[in-house]
């Protein structure tokens, strides 16, 4: 570890380290088993959003944890249960003497446990942010070890890139020819319990994700998506009826297609262009200014 002497002169002459935590977004969730231990068995086609949380790290003499952002006040009582902090401490388990001290400054954008992975994405971007601040790496399968410890779902944010999750979410394929996708997210800001939405799933072997082999049109992969399906959705619906609504919304706004991510409540629909998606997403912000509306574009699976 450090000296304070010498974190001190580390810190002037370090300047901030800054990772984004994308929204990950479920195009489809196929719910096909589930484990002995009770993990429920999916296959995921995912994508991420260029609208997402930030996060902000620079050494500092103690370790320091500040929020800000629309959603930021949510998660002020959530002390060490915040996946940003234990992803800080198991990778500083891993990493040992070379873990000086960090301030951490987390841009909370997202709703929390809405459906999109927020806290998990802010559980990857700690880890990016942290092996570059710290000047350090792991190999590629013990990072995703460690990553899985935090979640399913953050070995996938990791990457922040357009995949196929399958097992529990730890079996990932990239998908590069998966075009960009102009969209906007809508969330009640009501919450959903997850294991509440999968007690109530009426069928847990459900068929599998079929894609069709060769899709290298966004008309092509606009009628996989929408052949495909989220299965949390109709108990999701059951629970917060709020979710049906503001997926009719989309429709009448002009969305080519829209559904559930993830567990909910949050809700995407994808536009023919990104001046739609705002257009959408500025009227529907007038319509119901208490709930959550944004527009933004996916990111390209072969960046």
């Amino acid at each position: 570890m450090m000296s304070s002497e010498n974190r001190s002169d580390f810190s002037a002459s370090c300047s901030s380290i800054s990772e984004e935590a994308r929204a990950k977004i479920n195009l489809a969730l196929h719910v096909t088993g589930q484990r002995p231990d009770g993990y429920h068995l999916l296959d995921m086609l995912v994508t991420f959003t260029d609208h997402g949380d930030r996060l902000d790290f620079m050494p500092s003499p103690t370790d320091e944890f500040t929020l800000s952002g629309r959603f930021g006040e949510t998660l002020a009582g959530d002390g060490g249960t915040n996946l940003v902090l234990k992803a800080r401490d198991l990778l500083r388990e891993v990493i040992g003497p070379l873990a000086f001290p960090v301030r951490i400054q987390l841009e909370k954008n997202l709703p929390v446990a809405s459906g999109i992975g927020g806290g998990s994405a802010d559980a990857a971007a700690t880890l990016r942010g942290l092996m570059r601040l710290w000047g350090t790496s792991l190999p590629e399968e013990a990072l995703a070890a460690l990553a899985l410890k935090l979640g399913a779902d953050v070995p996938m944010c990791l990457a922040s890139r357009p995949l196929i999750a399958r097992g529990i979410g730890e079996k990932i394929e990239p998908v590069p020819e998966l075009p960009v996708l102009a969209m906007v997210l809508a969330n009640p800001l009501k919450g959903v319990s997850t294991p509440e939405v999968f007690r109530q799933l009426a069928t847990k072997n459900n068929p599998s994700l079929s894609l069709p082999p060769s899709r290298p049109l966004a008309a092509d992969w606009l009628a996989a998506i929408a052949a495909a399906r989220n299965d949390l959705e109709p108990p999701a619906r059951e629970l917060v009826p709020e979710i049906a609504v503001i997926s009719a919304m989309l429709q009448a706004h002009g969305a080519l297609l829209t559904r559930m991510s993830g567990s909910g409540a949050t809700c995407f629909g994808i536009f023919a262009t990104m001046a739609a998606a705002e257009d959408a997403a500025a009227a529907l912000h007038d319509a119901r200014p208490d709930w959550y509306f944004q527009a933004t574009e996916t990111v390209s699976g072969g960046a």
